[in-house]
């Protein structure tokens, strides 16, 4: 497992992200990187057998502005690791601070609401509801706090940032594989989080469109948030400041 900076980068697709969250509580910066892991361990138990280690001892710092992928081939720990580093499992030994706050022992409700202000997370199939319209399920992540009308305006201002707003209320089953990407995409930007976590964004994209996604990626980046990624996608792994190769 090595971590190293790539070199170069791209044009950001978005010139003022910032801009998309105007009446929305963006997160502000606590001193601290955005996401930080000190000696993760990762492991699985496993009945009747010895437990199946993933990570040991592995150490990231992401800074906001900052891309980093977790690059490998398909069962080498990269899902893991974004999973553990977004509060979504506890590592076996070490720590996860989000800008400077550990949240290795907290209690999952705990967790939860945290992470719905730090962390936007998306999984490879982007899980969007199917029956939800693209701008409901742009809000989901507002309806814990009841704040769905409040940021309705926001939630249909990013998804036109995003090059979807005219298909705001159509719902998953008519809309292509890269405009439910961008609606999963909206969704997670809507509260303004200090990182994007996406596992695997591009794996089920025709080249052009995961281009496109690429360029999104890099231009959340720039516009000043953590980027944090999983995947094995050669053009997206350049397109990353840094990267982890796992094996």
């Amino acid at each position: 497992m090595t971590t190293e900076p790539n070199a170069g980068g791209t044009t950001g697709l978005i010139a003022d992200h910032r801009a998309v969250l105007d009446g929305a509580d963006a997160t502000e910066a606590l001193g601290g990187p955005a996401v930080e892991l000190r000696g993760v361990t990762i492991q699985y138990e496993r009945p009747g057998d010895e437990p199946l280690h993933i990570v040991d001892g592995y150490d990231l710092v992401l800074e906001r502005g900052r891309m980093h992928c977790l690059a490998g081939r398909s069962g080498s720990g990269k899902t893991s690791i974004l999973r553990v580093a977004a509060g979504l499992v506890p590592p076996a030994s070490g720590h996860v601070l989000w800008e400077g706050m550990e949240i290795t022992g907290l209690a999952d409700d705990v967790i939860t609401t945290r992470r719905r202000a730090h962390v936007g997370y998306l999984d490879q199939r982007g899980n969007l509801v199917p029956g939800l319209t693209a701008l409901e399920n742009v809000l989901l992540p507002a309806v814990p706090d009841k704040r769905t009308r409040e940021l309705a305006r926001p939630a249909r201002d990013v998804l036109h940032r995003l090059g979807v707003g005219p298909r705001a209320t159509h719902y998953p089953d008519r809309l292509s594989g890269g405009e439910r990407q961008r609606v999963a995409f909206a969704r997670a930007l809507l509260l303004g989080p200090a990182v994007i976590m996406a596992d695997e964004p591009t794996a089920s994209l025709d080249r052009a469109t995961a281009d496109q996604l690429i360029a999104l990626l890099r231009s959340l980046a720039d516009d000043g948030i953590a980027v944090l990624v999983a995947s094995h996608d050669e053009h997206l792994i350049a397109a990353a400041d840094s990267r982890t190769t796992l094996s």
